[in-house]
């Protein structure tokens, strides 16, 4: 299978993982985190790199922990585009974001998706 086909699906089982875990966060089936973990890889690909431009000077000053923010806005976009997944609200962005790339760290060294 190519490469980013078990991104997404590893991203996908991430973001059911992470709806088990975080409350405030639901998916509604498979499919949906399917849909969403594509959205995901277009926001990252497209809207995170502008967001990570603009608040440059943030980071800096912040000593790079404005990047959870970032990643959080980034979360909530793709719970904004993509119908049957909800973010109940910021703080389960942040949570949630952090939750999914924790997940889908231990997904990849386990099964060995190296890049």
């Amino acid at each position: 299978m190519p490469r980013f086909l078990v991104t997404w699906l590893i991203t996908a089982i991430g973001l059911v993982l992470t709806a088990q875990i975080i409350p405030g966060i639901q998916v509604e089936n498979f499919w949906i985190a399917i849909l969403a973990a594509i959205v995901m890889g277009l926001v990252n690909a497209f809207v995170r790199p502008i967001l990570v431009f603009f608040t440059l000077p943030l980071t800096f000053l912040t000593l790079g922990l404005f990047l959870l923010i970032v990643n959080a806005i980034s979360f909530s976009l793709v719970g904004y585009f993509t119908p049957g997944f909800e973010i109940g609200g910021f703080l389960d962005a942040i949570f949630g974001s952090i939750i999914l790339s924790c997940i889908v760290w231990i997904i990849n060294e386990v099964f060995g998706n190296e890049k």
